[in-house]
This record gives structure tokens, C-alpha cells and sequence, in this order.
């Protein structure tokens, strides 16, 4: 072959690998930069477009954000608690809560909770928060902004009618399963709420052990941090305390997601830091 051709078909496949390993690494990029710029709570008066469907130049933005200095957030943690109540693990996790001195978050379905208004109002009874997880628990990105809204309202109703009133009924949602769309969060927006979601989520829901929640927990900490659990699991009950152990050692205040939200601002909790608590 003639060395000048031999020469040319080189520098085309290192040209051809050089763009090739840009665009691989650009992707995985801006796949890091949309994960990091999913809110972990939405208000009910912000531009949820804008927020749920950055632009390129936002999602590139959060990339130069990234490398540069950022100001240091503040080492707080707000528990929250999908579903129930349920008549075993819901006193359990209350009494565990009561025990390790930490304030939480509970996200109640109102059909539970009229099943056992009791357990209902001992959540609320403590000084914790209860927000809305809808009426039924379906999944609310397969309904209508009207069937949305009326899970809501269902919800909402439900809890007030065993006596959690406006004063301990927050008007924020959390979508139950984690799936919503963004005509979801607008349906509920337009009802009022605002949408509470989270900065992790360890899956607490399927069967783990104890040690497999803490191990996730503790290796995927922000600073703020809104944490999804889940109330009918005993293994997360049972994990807790080595969660607020390691998270007390590590300086973080337990605050609710009313506390949370008064401490700082939005932005600050939409754009948590990583950290990895200490063994």
C-alpha cells in the first residue's frame, strides 16, 4: 500500500475513535447532568416544564457546575414514609422514630388510613408531618389530570375525615410508586399541591435485608437530603437505627420536609451534594 494512503486511513480511524469516544463521553455526560437536574421537589407555583424537561443548555450548565466550587450545603435530612398506615409495622416504625428522637415524614393513602384512623392520628399525633399519597395508590401516570386530581382530593378528604384537619395536612403529594409524568404533576399543581419527590430512594419497598438498606443509604448521601422509605417494612424499621447513627456522626440534623423546606432554598435542595458517610 502507499504510505501516504497508509498515513491517511491512520489518522481517519483515530479520527473516526476520537469522535466516537467524545460523543460516548458527551452522552454519558449529559445522561449524569439530566440525573442530577431531576428535582427532588417541585412547588406548586414552579415551572414544572422547565424544571422536568431541562434544555441542553441548562443540562450543560449543570456540567460546568459540576467542576467548579460550589457553595457548601447544609447537612440536613428529612425521613419520609410512603403508604399505610398498617396495623403491625406503622407502631413499630413510630415507636422507633419516638425512640431514636427523629422527626419524619409521613406520606399516608387515604383508604388506609380510614381503615385505621387510630394508627392514623398516632403519626400525627407526635409533632411528625402527614402529606398526601393519594386515595387509592394507582398509579398516576396512567390517569387523567382529572382522575389525578380527584386521588387527591379522595386523599385529602379521607385524612380529614378521621381528624387530620389543614393544621397537620400538608398540601404537598408524593406519587405513589414513583411514577408520574409531567401531565401528573401539573394536574397536582393545579389542585394546589406541591409534589415532593426525593435525592434517594433505596428500594426499601422489595424484600431487602437491614444491612442492604444502610449500605445503599450511607454510600448515595446528599447534603440536603429528602430519603424515600417505606412504612410497611420491617427490615426498614429495623435499619434505622444504624441510619441515624451514621448520619449524626457524619454532623446531619433530621429535620421534616416542612423544615427542610424553611431552612433553605429550593435551590439548594434541587441541587444537593454527593457524599459518602464515613464507616
Amino acid at each position: 500500500m502507499d504510505p501516504s494512503v497508509s498515513a491517511r486511513v491512520r489518522w481517519l480511524l483515530i479520527a473516526v475513535c476520537l469522535v466516537a469516544t467524545a460523543g460516548f463521553v458527551t452522552g454519558r455526560l449529559l445522561k449524569h447532568a439530566r440525573a442530577q437536574l431531576v428535582p427532588a421537589y417541585v412547588a406548586a407555583d414552579d415551572d414544572a416544564r422547565a424544571m422536568l424537561q431541562p434544555s441542553l443548555r441548562r443540562q450543560l450548565a449543570m456540567l460546568l457546575a459540576d467542576v467548579r466550587p460550589r457553595p457548601v450545603r447544609p447537612r440536613l435530612i428529612a425521613l419520609t414514609f410512603d403508604d399505610g398506615p398498617y396495623p403491625v409495622e406503622s407502631p413499630l416504625l413510630v415507636e422507633q422514630l419516638r425512640n431514636l428522637h427523629v422527626p419524619a415524614t409521613f406520606l399516608l393513602i387515604g383508604h388506609d388510613a380510614e381503615q385505621f384512623p387510630g394508627l392514623a392520628r398516632a403519626v400525627a399525633g407526635g409533632g411528625d408531618e402527614v402529606e398526601n399519597h393519594t386515595y387509592s395508590h394507582p398509579d398516576l401516570d396512567r390517569l387523567s389530570p382529572a382522575g389525578v386530581q380527584d386521588e387527591l382530593r379522595g386523599g385529602a378528604d379521607a385524612l380529614a375525615s378521621i381528624g387530620l384537619h389543614q393544621s397537620s395536612i400538608r398540601m404537598r403529594m408524593r406519587p405513589p410508586h414513583g411514577r408520574y409524568t409531567m401531565a401528573t404533576v401539573l394536574a397536582a399543581q393545579h389542585a394546589g399541591y406541591a409534589v415532593v419527590l426525593w435525592t434517594d430512594d433505596p428500594g426499601d419497598w422489595r424484600t431487602l435485608t437491614p444491612q442492604a438498606i444502610v449500605a445503599h443509604v450511607v454510600t448515595r448521601a446528599t447534603a440536603p437530603e429528602i430519603l424515600l422509605l417505606h412504612s410497611g417494612k420491617l427490615a426498614t424499621v429495623e435499619a434505622l437505627p444504624e441510619i441515624v447513627a451514621r448520619f449524626r456522626a457524619a454532623g446531619y440534623r433530621f429535620v421534616t420536609v416542612g423544615e427542610l423546606l424553611r431552612a433553605l432554598p429550593e435551590r439548594a435542595l434541587n441541587d444537593p451534594q454527593r457524599r459518602v458517610l464515613g464507616g
